[in-house]
């Protein structure tokens, strides 16, 4: 759901860059004298000598203190989310699939969320865990774990790791045919109301 909200945004945002672009650049080349065609009277930019703030306007602006350091401030903090939101692209994302070996030399692959559900699953069956997620990142040829534990109020967590490397971890790793499954595990507690004694 989130990919295709977020590829629906993307193609959004192309088309009012695009439409923006060729707006700016119809105008500041003068395409409309040059190849006879006519704009609609809506068109923002008419001509080369057309500006986004007209004279008057940035004149009408020019005593206020405020005015020019709040545009800035405003273009700082796009530009900041536009980047936040890029590299929030760029970063890895899950492992789609897991290569195993298969004992022929060419391995099968196995899906990332398979394999990622089996270990979720396993953690969530050991004592004192309560809920378990898990993301595979890496290579699929090496891939780590990104484990979430949710423990019970009264686990204790060093247990809770110890049971997850001794049984989740191993199983996965003796399934899938790897060597090294490194694993980072974040470990919380189940909030509860508290009880009344007596």
């Amino acid at each position: 759901m989130l990919r295709t909200v977020n590829r629906v945004l993307v193609g959004l945002a192309g088309v009012v860059l695009v439409a923006l672009g060729a707006a700016v650049l119809v105008g500041a080349l003068d395409l409309q004298r040059r190849w006879s065609f006519t704009l609609p009277s809506a068109w923002p930019f008419d001509g080369p000598h057309d500006v986004l703030l007209s004279r008057g306007d940035r004149r009408k602006w020019r005593g206020e203190g405020w005015w020019w350091p709040g545009v800035i401030a405003a273009l700082a903090v796009v530009v900041l989310l536009a980047l936040w939101w890029l590299l929030a692209q760029l970063r890895r994302r899950r492992l789609r699939e897991v290569l195993v070996d298969s004992g022929d030399g060419e391995g099968v692959s196995v899906r990332g969320r398979a394999l990622e559900d089996a270990l979720s699953a396993e953690a969530e069956s050991l004592d004192g865990v309560d809920r378990a997620r898990v993301a595979l990142r890496g290579r699929r040829t090496a891939p780590e774990a990104r484990v979430g534990l949710t423990l019970s109020p009264h686990a204790s967590p060093a247990e809770a790791l110890r049971h997850l490397d001794a049984e989740a971890l191993t199983h996965a790793r003796e399934s899938a045919g790897i060597e090294h499954l490194p694993a980072k595990v974040r470990l919380g507690v189940l909030r509860h109301r508290p009880q009344r004694v007596g």
